[in-house]
Order: structure tokens, then sequence, then C-alpha cells
């Protein structure tokens, strides 16, 4: 249960862009040199992307659809069902954020991760984890879109998938093209490549915090609505894991299955929802968009540790 060094480091970067943000002639050459950083993370993406290990556990199509109903319908609908808390418990800027959180793919590492270590069908996480990280670069901004348009709110969805095409998929088309010639490099410098993927992150943070902070974050959001957000967190990570374990038993799923369905059909991509905000919406709303999405992320990295070390031993008992 302890905290994610990734994740401490980036309430560092959250700190540094408050005391010292990016202004003036400062922030348009971050802002420049943060798209270059996205498609680099992109097409990282994309040359990490291998065909055969989605085609191996393609065959499972029925875990697949409920992975991805979890996904991009069941956390959607949650989040629509947060409206009457608005703005008694969360503040009407949060709450989009938590939209933008329920509309955004799995998480491909840490989902594969989990399922290894509590015993699940690791080809079929594989595949369900890939392929919701695809289909989300396409499916996440028209949910976001709709979902922000059935709160009264106004954004330009064809023009959100324009620039989603030209600055995030061109890159990934573009990175797994480019495997063949480059994918054993990758391979052998995943650690390194990894790095270069968690300071893209870091870049698009700072940046996006820094505008933020200029635009008075900080007297918007306080420890109260930072509270409401882990408590709301929690409550979303809880009925989803619940729901997820109850339909694989139900529709008599094997316990290799149900552990792959509770582990990919309960995250959320930090690596994806940082640079999509970047590509959505205003730079000065970026920041408090990606509170939700940054706390849940913590959150479920340890709830998801300690379930996975429950599998784990219970597979063991049995075995006993």
């Amino acid at each position: 249960m302890r905290l994610d060094p990734f994740t401490l480091i980036l309430v560092t970067v959250v700190v540094i862009a408050s005391l010292f943000p990016c202004e003036g002639a400062w922030a348009e050459g971050f802002a420049q040199l943060t798209k270059a950083a996205i498609a680099l993370l992109f097409f990282m993406h994309g040359a990490k992307l291998s065909r055969q290990a989605i085609f191996a556990g393609m065959g499972h199509w029925r875990l697949h659809l409920l992975v991805m109903g979890s996904t991009f319908v069941l956390f959607p609908l949650l989040g629509l069902l947060l409206r009457p808390f608005v703005p008694a418990w969360i503040s009407p800027e949060i709450y989009l954020g938590f939209l933008y959180l329920c509309a955004l793919p799995a998480t491909v590492q840490s989902a594969i991760a989990f399922t290894s270590m509590a015993g699940g069908n690791v080809a079929a996480a594989v595949c369900s984890a890939s392929a919701s990280s695809i289909l989300g670069v396409f499916l996440s901004p028209i949910l976001v879109g709709v979902l922000i348009n059935v709160q009264g709110e106004d954004t330009e969805t064809w023009q959100a998938i324009q620039s989603i095409l030209l600055q995030l998929m061109l890159p990934f088309v573009a990175g797994h093209l480019a495997r063949p010639l480059i994918g054993g490099w990758v391979d052998r410098h995943r650690p390194l490549i990894s790095k270069v993927d968690q300071s893209s992150i870091l870049l698009v943070v700072y940046v996006a915090f820094s505008e933020a902070v200029v635009e008075g974050i900080w007297h918007k959001v306080g420890w109260d609505d930072l509270l409401s957000i882990l408590l709301v967190s929690c409550v979303l990570l809880a009925l989803v894991i619940v729901i997820n374990m109850q339909a694989a038993r139900r529709l008599g799923f094997s316990r290799e299955d149900e552990i792959t369905i509770v582990f990919c059909g309960s995250k959320k991509s930090l690596a994806n929802g940082v640079p999509m905000a970047n590509v959505l919406f205003p730079a000065a709303s970026v920041g408090i968009m990606l509170l939700p999405l940054m706390l849940f992320h913590q959150l479920q990295l340890m709830v998801c540790a300690a379930l996975a070390r429950r599998y784990q031993q219970q597979a063991q008992q049995q075995t006993a």
C-alpha cells in the first residue's frame, strides 16, 4: 500500500509549477516543447506495441467485450450518476475532470503486471489493455464531447478529434509502422523508453499546472476539494471493481479470466490521459481537469496491489 514513486514525482512537479510557473515567452517555448514531447510519447507507444501479443489473446472475445464495456460504458455511466453531487460535494470544474477520467482508456503496463502477479490470464490482459489503449485514442475524445455536452457545456468534438488524429494518432501509427525497423532496439531499451515516457508526462504536467497557477487554480481548489476528489475516487473504483467481479462470476468466467477482467476493467491511463487533456482542453483548464486523474491513478495502484496479493494468497491456500 506504499505510494507510487512516479506519483510522488508528479506531486513534486505540481509544487514546482505552483512556486515557479513558466510565463510569457518561456510558456510559449515550453508549449512547443510539450507538443514535441507528446508526439514522441505516442510514437514510442506505437513502437512498443507488438501485433503478436495482441493476436495471441484475441480469440477470447467475451472477456474483451466485458473489459471494453467496463472501460467505455460503465465508467461513463457512473460519471453521469455523480451529477447530483454537484456542487454540494464536488465543484463543477472538478466534476468535468471526473467525466474526463471516466472517458479514458485503460492502462497497459500496470494492468498486465497486476494480472500476472495475481495469476490471471496474461495473454488476454495484453490483448485487452492494448486494444483499450488504441481504441481510446478514437473513443475518448468522442466520449468526452458527449459527456460534457450532456452537462450543457460546449465543446468542439470534431475539432478535438482532428487534433487527436494529428497530434496523437499520427505519431502512434508512425511508431507502429516503424516497429519492424526499430522494434528490436525499443525492446532492448524498455527502461530508457519508460524514462522518456515519464519525462514527457512530467513536462506536460508542469506546463499545464503553470498555466493553471497563473489563472489562480489554488484560489479555486482547496483541501476540502482534494478530500472530495479522494472520496469520490474511492467510491468510483470500489463500484467498478465489485461490478466487474460479480459480472465475471455470474457469466461463468474462470478465476484467471475474472482476475484479468477486474484489473483491466478498473484502470484509467495516466500516460494517455495527461497528453490527451493537453490537446482537448484550453490550457487554463487542464490543471484542474487532471486532478481527479492524478489522485485516481495513485489510488488504483494501491488498491489493485493489495487485491493482487489477496488473489495470490488465495491461490497459494488452494494449492497447499
